[in-house]
């Protein structure tokens, strides 16, 4: 893709990220997705910019894995254009069947996230993708949920990057390709 037609793309999802300050709490600035999802070309700017960077810099992926819950927005889309298969990450006591789990942290507690035991091999080559990162938690514990079933992570991808939190630190030497960055 040319860089104007990059830089076009960027412009319009941008346009299209709506902000709420002191959401869900004072001090907080909430970054919602929810107008790029609801404009079609919006969203196809998104997927149209992560399909351009997978091609570019990922000659060979097996599967997109999206993180509960936004991922599953973005993660299918993709998966088709680029005609793979696409596996759910969920909070635990979400998948039916034998799951394999890892525990993360949160700001106030714990939490764990599974994925189905069958749904992916070991070997296979695997992107991850959410809507945001934050301090990174959520995609840490992915990580680590592709590592204990052997699968190579070729790296993160978000639509939103809050860089003052530095989640991508905690994520290397994992690559994160951001759409935007706050």
């Amino acid at each position: 893709m040319e860089a104007a037609v990059r830089e076009s793309k960027l412009q319009l999802v941008r346009r299209h990220i709506r902000e709420f300050p002191d959401f869900p709490k004072k001090g907080i600035m909430f970054r919602d997705i929810c107008p790029i999802m609801k404009d079609a070309a919006a969203l196809s700017a998104v997927i149209d910019l992560f399909e351009d960077h997978v091609r570019t810099n990922h000659q060979q992926v097996d599967l997109i894995v999206g993180l509960d819950a936004r991922g599953f927005l973005f993660g299918p889309l993709l998966a088709q254009r680029l005609a793979v298969g696409f596996v759910l990450v969920r909070k635990r006591g979400k998948l039916p069947g034998a799951t394999v789990a890892v525990a993360y942290d949160l700001e106030y507690g714990t939490a764990e996230a599974e994925i189905q035991e069958d749904a992916v091999a070991a070997g296979q080559k695997v992107l991850l993708i959410d809507d945001l990162l934050a301090t990174g938690g959520t995609l840490l514990a992915a990580i680590r949920l592709m590592r204990k079933q052997q699968a190579e992570v070729l790296g993160c991808l978000v639509v939103i990057e809050l860089q003052e939190l530095r989640g991508a630190d905690k994520l290397k030497p994992q690559t994160v390709f951001s759409l935007t960055q706050y």
